[in-house]
């Protein structure tokens, strides 16, 4: 038996939440400090489906969005609303000073630190992660 099923139009905003979509964009284009016209260019597309991307009334295509996520666009977050988690995330306050700490010294001071930490854990009885540079 044959069942007729209507096909879904995946342009209704409410089965896309375009709308939602559209003001994610907006506030990731805001965020990273573009104008309309800037962030079509980049997406290859005219300013005017710009606006129509960021007004709901139409979805970006994944051209499009592969293109804006060069320039730090979170496509995941203009997609579904869920922040990309940064590889921060996670760490306890004395573990990202640490890591803030390490990342402003000079490549010479980081392989020092990389050796004493890795002796630090061999010392501990953990086999210690390999040496970077």
């Amino acid at each position: 038996m044959v069942q007729n099923i209507e096909p879904v139009n995946t342009y209704e905003a409410k089965n896309l939440n375009l709308e939602g979509m559209g003001g994610r964009l907006r506030a990731e284009r805001e965020r990273l400090g573009l104008s309309q016209s800037a962030l079509a260019s980049i997406g290859s597309v005219g300013k005017t489906t710009q606006i129509n991307y960021e007004q709901g009334n139409s979805p970006p295509h994944g051209n499009y969005l592969a293109a804006v996520s060069a320039v730090g666009v979170d496509v995941l977050y203009v997609v579904t609303g869920q922040r990309t988690p940064s590889k921060e995330e996670g760490l306890s306050p004395p573990e990202s000073a640490v890591l803030s700490n390490f990342r402003a010294l000079s490549e010479e001071d980081q392989k020092a630190v990389n050796r004493l930490t890795n002796a630090l854990a061999k010392s501990n009885g953990d086999s210690g992660n390999e040496e970077v540079g």
